[in-house]
């Protein structure tokens, strides 16, 4: 049960007009929030509405330019994690900080002072693992763990420092629904044992599910204080983006209109040591159909991406077709001269070069035949080019034609996914739409895929956001270990049947068989 909030004590921790500066922004605008003791409480807002720098304040990386922290009433200075955590306070952060090659024990001794010894964090995690339901096994390697477990890791590393605080950026970003589910089971726990919880999260239905209330941000202020299970996920939504988010437009299913991808009994060795190899991939997709590929991450998605792709070529030609045409072992270019188009994981580094203009990273894509002319740049049409693609997809850019490294992950993904629809290609694989992105971007981003679809073009979404395939996939397959699951239609798929798959728990016969 989680703590009464009306309680007359003083707040676990108050944040009070809090405000941080860099230059002329200001990352955060005289916020205040309370905390109480055994309370789940979310922090929402947009990209860039100042969340991650109120939470760096708290947990002591960097100082707040005015206002003040009150620790059970009195007033405290966190000038280093290392002080938040002597307080009482624990962060579990979106990207784990784990070492593959060392045991889950070994992972926990290295956070913990000197006096832990690998036999008192074996004792310790039993203890854990009995009391929240954290199942883990002290002498397995990292590498060979699951993202769930992996997660339970950085919780345990926490829990053995007794947080009474406990911070927590998107936790179920990588998870099954079973995972999601056992995370919420454990959390309800320790609100329970009176420890409090902040909760960051782009997952609405997660955050109604879980919390009484909820902080919400936007522009670096406080805009609304909610009991979010007293509002639907579309009104908090639009509370974070100060406008209201639409739901995707996805009309009656797509009709598919011939075979546009065939990949027959495609494997591939890992690139990496801690790599997924891919094992009989076999894939057919339609020209006007979105297939969605589900799965938890490190399961071969980013191989799967790299092969469809080009970027590592097939040892058998005919492993992959494309319109007909025979390309295993064509490179990327070579595919996006056959209609295809390709927007990979990374935006920064992968997909854009951070230190070039939105112009210049035009000429990555397959659009650079609209920019060059023998060897030579065409700056004027690059630049129409980016001011197109800025306009069309509603990038929100500092001035005009920035560099790809000043724009917010949301504005980036749009250039990066508007710079490929643009040029109406066959066949688009793209790679974690929406990662990270807000409720806004995301549905623009979305829309535009479904939309793309609807004109005719083949449109792969590899995700890790099962919200997302359930609104904009025609059909599914679940990749596990490199394996591909049968391809079904949407609405024969059920969220457990998925996690199953994901997890490698349901009926594997014929797993690489997906038609």
């Amino acid at each position: 049960m989680k703590a009464d909030v009306s309680s007359s004590a003083p707040p676990l921790v108050e944040l009070k007009g809090i405000s941080k500066r860099y230059g002329d922004l200001l990352a955060n605008d005289g916020i205040d929030l309370a905390i109480e003791r055994g309370e789940i409480h979310a922090l929402l807002g947009e990209n860039g509405a100042g969340k991650s720098t109120l939470v760096k304040i708290l947990y002591g990386v960097i100082e707040p330019s005015a206002g003040d922290i009150l620790w059970e009433g009195r007033p405290v200075s966190i000038s280093s994690p290392v002080e938040a955590r002597d307080l009482g306070l624990g962060m579990v952060f979106q990207h784990f900080s784990l070492f593959d090659e060392l045991t889950v024990a070994e992972n926990i001794a290295v956070a913990l002072s000197k006096d832990w010894t690998l036999a008192r964090v074996r004792a310790s995690l039993g203890e854990i693992s009995r009391a929240y339901g954290l199942a883990l096994e002290p002498d397995r390697a990292v590498w060979t763990l699951s993202a769930g477990e992996r997660q339970r890791i950085e919780i345990v590393r926490c829990l053995l420092q007794n947080p009474r605080l406990l911070i927590l950026d998107e936790p179920t970003s990588v998870l099954t629904p079973q995972e999601a589910e056992h995370l919420f089971v454990t959390l309800d726990r320790l609100a329970a044992d009176d420890c409090a919880i902040l909760f960051i999260s782009h997952k609405l239905e997660e955050v109604r599910r879980l919390c009484r209330r909820a902080t919400i941000l936007r522009g670096g202020r406080v805009v609304a204080a909610i009991d979010p299970r007293e509002r639907s996920a579309r009104e908090i939504a639009a509370l974070m983006v100060g406008a209201e988010v639409g739901e995707v437009r996805t009309g009656t299913p797509h009709q598919p209109r011939g075979e546009m991808l065939r990949v027959e009994n495609l494997s591939m060795k890992a690139g990496s040591l801690h790599g997924q190899s891919l094992n009989g991939i076999n894939l057919t997709v339609q020209a006007g159909e979105i297939v969605g590929i589900a799965g938890v991450a490190g399961n071969g998605q980013s191989e799967l991406f790299a092969a469809l792709s080009g970027e590592r070529v097939a040892d058998n030609p005919h492993a992959l077709l494309i319109a007909g045409h025979v390309c295993g072992v064509a490179g990327i270019d070579a595919r996006r001269r056959l209609g295809a188009a390709f927007v990979p994981e990374e935006r920064l580094g992968h997909a854009a070069a951070p230190t070039h203009r939105l112009s210049e990273n035009t000429l990555i894509s397959h659009a650079a035949a609209e920019v060059s002319r023998s060897g030579f740049i065409l700056l004027n049409a690059a630049k129409r080019l980016a001011q197109s693609i800025v306009k069309s997809f509603d990038v929100r850019t500092p001035e005009a034609d920035p560099q790809a490294r000043k724009l917010s992950g949301g504005n980036l993904q749009k250039f990066v996914i508007g710079r490929e629809i643009i040029r109406r290609p066959k066949l688009l694989v793209v790679d974690q739409p929406t990662w990270g992105v807000d409720a806004g971007a995301a549905q623009l981003i979305r829309q535009s895929l479904v939309d793309l679809a609807s004109e005719g073009s083949a449109v792969i979404v590899i995700s890790q956001d099962l919200d997302e395939l359930f609104e904009i996939a025609d059909r599914m397959a679940v990749i596990h270990q490199g394996h591909l699951s049968p391809l079904k239609p949407i609405t024969e798929w059920t969220r457990e049947a998925v996690g199953l798959e994901m997890l490698g728990a349901a009926d594997s016969q014929g797993a690489a068989h997906a038609t």
